[in-house]
């Protein structure tokens, strides 16, 4: 892990480098997206009753911004079909996206700021966290697959491997009493 990655909230200042740290990471580190549908997703996000300002970071090395990553309020369902309450119902956060600069891949960079915004989420005393992504990944970080903790995944998008939909409990126990599935229906752009 890179011990010197510091996070901070994003800025609007910010906004223009992360577009093109989104483009990039995505376009030469996945095959499933060019990027442009996931900053469709941050400005929704953004512009949702579920962002939360202070869990939506860059993180930085040497004074250059080569990550960014956002936590943002996520109900769960009920049922399958979708059906939720506002974002003042949930205890739930749901990392995505993640990004890490091109320039800057397989150096520890993801790992390290998932792993200080996760003691942020805590520190905010969230039950849980949720994520869909490359489960070799993410199972690093502490995360396991979310049937463990009875919250189910509905829509397989972009990866239809069941052990991609993980969840994170922020302290033992702490999502004992809760259940639903995920559903991304509040987000065009999901």
């Amino acid at each position: 892990m890179n011990n010197n990655i510091k996070i901070r909230p994003e800025e609007h200042k910010d906004y223009k480098d992360i577009v093109s740290l989104i483009l990039r990471s995505f376009r030469e580190g996945t095959d499933y997206s060019d990027g442009t549908d996931i900053i469709a997703l941050v400005e929704e996000i953004r512009d949702s009753e579920y962002y939360i300002p202070e869990l939506s970071f860059v993180a930085e090395l040497d004074g250059k911004i080569v990550g960014h990553f956002l936590f943002s309020r996520f109900p769960l369902s009920p049922a399958k079909e979708g059906g939720h309450g506002g974002a003042d119902s949930t205890d739930i956060v749901m990392l995505a996206p993640v990004s890490v600069h091109a320039d800057y891949f397989h150096q520890g960079i993801g790992s390290a700021m998932i792993t200080l915004g996760i003691e942020k989420v805590k520190e905010m005393g969230f039950k849980g966290i949720t994520v869909e992504g490359d489960f070799r990944f993410y199972n690093r970080v502490g995360f396991k697959t979310s049937s463990e903790y009875n919250i189910f995944a509905t829509s397989g998008i972009p990866l239809g491997e069941p052990r991609c939909m993980m969840c994170q409990e922020t302290y033992p126990g702490s999502l004992d009493n809760v259940s639903g599935f995920i559903v991304y229906d509040m987000y065009y752009n999901a």
